[in-house]
């Protein structure tokens, strides 16, 4: 069994101690400080809270010209799966773990916007409409043209019991 934090912060102090000269109020209040300390790095060994507290808010993580992973604290201009892969998350996940709706694109606001713009020009929400009208008409058509199956007879199952019998 490992040693509590009790005994490791009194031997920290004690190996302190030995190498300088200490009163005993100093001796109480560097226990004190070096317990509070090792049980935040134990805390946060075991996933508690102070571990997953984003560095920022989650809301103003997406900026301008920026989008802060909230999992390093560093700025890209998008998040891509492949960097979220390197902390074990899906795009989904991510968006769930802090509070992000399932629509919202992580990327920069002006990347989303470009984007945007670019789609607009190009066409695209009308060629998708097309496209879904399309689809489900020809899935109608198919449905209505492929034949409807039968039921087996029940005297071919009959006879199969017999067979069996």
């Amino acid at each position: 069994m490992g040693k509590s934090l009790t005994e490791m912060a009194s031997e920290i102090v004690a190996a302190q101690a030995t190498h300088a000269v200490m009163a005993a109020d100093e001796m109480v209040a560097a226990l004190k400080k070096t317990f509070d300390a090792l049980k935040n790095i134990k805390t946060i060994e075991e996933g508690g809270p102070e571990a997953d507290a984003p560095p920022i808010d989650p809301r103003k993580s997406i900026q301008r010209n920026y989008i802060i992973n909230l999992e390093d604290g560093k700025k890209y201009k998008q998040l891509t799966t492949r960097t979220l892969a390197k902390f074990g998350l899906t795009p989904a996940e991510y968006r769930k773990k802090w509070g992000f709706s399932a629509r919202q694109p992580l990327a920069s606001k002006a990347l989303s916007a470009k984007r945007r713009k670019t789609a607009k020009a190009l066409g695209l929400g009308e060629r998708l409409q097309k496209a879904r009208k399309a689809k489900a008409a020809a899935a109608a058509k198919a449905k209505a043209k492929a034949p409807k199956k039968k039921a087996a007879p029940k005297k071919r199952k009959a006879r199969r019991k017999k067979k069996k019998a």
